[in-house]
């Protein structure tokens, strides 16, 4: 008896669609632990994020989520279901902006809209998508925006490598 197998994969560059959306899940929640890690690792001092009594003070009156924590938690939870195996790597980010603020215990939610997309001239079987990522919190206010481009392999990278949808692995015979 066969056994179909199916491996997660992001979409290759010819299933993109311009204009499409797509909703991520799950989303993220945030909790301080985070926030203070993050903060930490990528040596970023910012007293907003780790000093709760100078944060009181301040115009939001706690502690801010790091914003780069919230753009690779952003970019992050478009990758399951956009670019993973697929992707040959980022070429860039024109815009991100953070219109409000993220707190601890806040949840982080994603989509991402596919802006432009076009192959490459000089690197076949590969193109250049424009993505935009919008993040929102748990009252759907617009906390994060980020366009990035990026480098995606086009499916003939699945069919050199042997392992499109079409192929099936059988085992068990």
């Amino acid at each position: 008896m066969g056994e179909k197998v199916i491996e997660q994969r992001g979409l290759w560059l010819d299933e993109m669609e311009v204009g499409a959306t797509y909703r991520h899940a799950p989303g993220r929640t945030i909790t301080e632990a985070d926030n203070t890690w993050f903060t930490a690792v990528t040596m970023n001092t910012q007293a907003l994020h780790l000093d709760a009594a100078f944060a009181e003070t301040e115009p939001f009156g706690q502690r801010l989520v790091n914003s780069m924590f919230t753009l690779a938690t952003l970019i992050g939870l478009s990758v399951t279901q956009l670019t993973q195996g697929t992707i040959v790597g980022n070429l860039g980010f024109s815009e991100v902006s953070f219109p409000a603020p993220l707190f601890h215990g806040d949840t982080l939610y994603a989509e991402t809209t596919i802006l432009d997309k076009r192959s490459s001239k000089s690197r076949p079987g590969q193109g250049i998508v424009t993505l935009e990522h919008r993040g929102y919190n748990q009252d759907g206010t617009l906390v994060a925006k980020a366009v990035r481009q990026t480098m995606m392999f086009d499916s003939s990278h699945a069919k050199d490598a042997g392992n499109t949808a079409d192929d099936q692995t059988e085992t068990g015979k």
